[in-house]
């Protein structure tokens, strides 16, 4: 029952992404020129580190196939590479991913990475699969201000996507402009490894990372060509702040761009 359940979760939230994906695809040109702004101050970014091979995350996978469909929450699975040796390689894992893991190691002092490990606002780290961690600190953010303070929002016009981003008020006030690409849910049959025989639906799995620019505390307007976006399944935008080593720092505002 349980898992007949879970399989239903899934389709029905497979079902939502494709139409969220998919949605303006109808607008005429001149309402795609004249549309206002969309506004996005979600609750907060959850990024996963993950892996197809790694026997304790499926149930982190599976939380996070729930994250991924709420409005309020931008979530973005970095599928990593240092367990294929383990007999199966991760079909979704970049080398890339990896190294924003190991990144975000320095970054938090910490001595190792681990999976399933879930970074909250790019601030702190805990275990994917627990979920009142996780929600109980996103809450504790967005409480004490350290949730998605800045507003990101994302329009279009025929060819360019447009990104304001808005005033800092106090804080932080010099971010990078983070663009970040990933695939729309699919499903792996994992034949090999610790996870060997389950078929496992994977949502948002990061195919690849680019900064667009920089802020710094005001309103700022980025722009991008709409031929980059819709080569991808999906897309997002962070505004997140880096120290002098260059090393991941809190996540300021988020927004998904989605797809004409």
């Amino acid at each position: 029952m349980v898992m007949a359940s879970r399989r239903f979760l899934w389709l029905a939230a497979f079902a939502l992404a494709s139409s969220a994906f998919a949605g303006a695809g109808h607008a005429s040109e001149s309402e795609k020129m004249h549309a206002e702004p969309q506004a996005d101050r979600p609750l907060g970014v959850v990024e996963l580190f993950t892996s197809q091979g790694c026997s304790s995350c499926p149930p982190a996978d599976a939380f996070f196939a729930e994250l991924a469909t709420k409005d309020d929450i931008v979530a973005l699975a970095y599928h990593v590479d240092y367990w294929d040796y383990l007999g199966w390689k991760d079909t979704l894992s970049r080398k890339e991913n990896t190294e924003r893991q190991y990144d975000y190691m320095r970054a938090f002092g910490s001595r190792s990475v681990y999976t399933p490990q879930a970074v909250l606002n790019g601030r702190i780290h805990v275990n994917g699969a627990n979920r009142t961690e996780v929600d109980g600190a996103l809450a504790r953010m967005a409480r004490s201000g350290e949730g998605m303070r800045v507003a990101i929002k994302v329009s279009r016009t025929s060819d360019r996507v447009i990104i304001d981003a808005g005033d800092a008020g106090t804080g932080p006030s010099d971010a990078h402009v983070v663009i970040v690409y990933f695939e729309p849910p699919q499903t792996i049959n994992i034949a090999q490894g610790e996870n060997s025989g389950r078929k496992m639906t994977y949502w948002n799995a990061v195919t690849g990372i680019q900064t667009a620019g920089m802020w710094h505390g005001k309103a700022q307007r980025y722009e991008l060509p709409i031929s980059e976006i819709v080569k991808k399944g999906g897309c997002a935008v962070l505004l997140q702040s880096a120290g002098k080593d260059g090393m991941p720092g809190p996540i300021l505002g988020a927004a998904f761009i989605h797809k004409p």
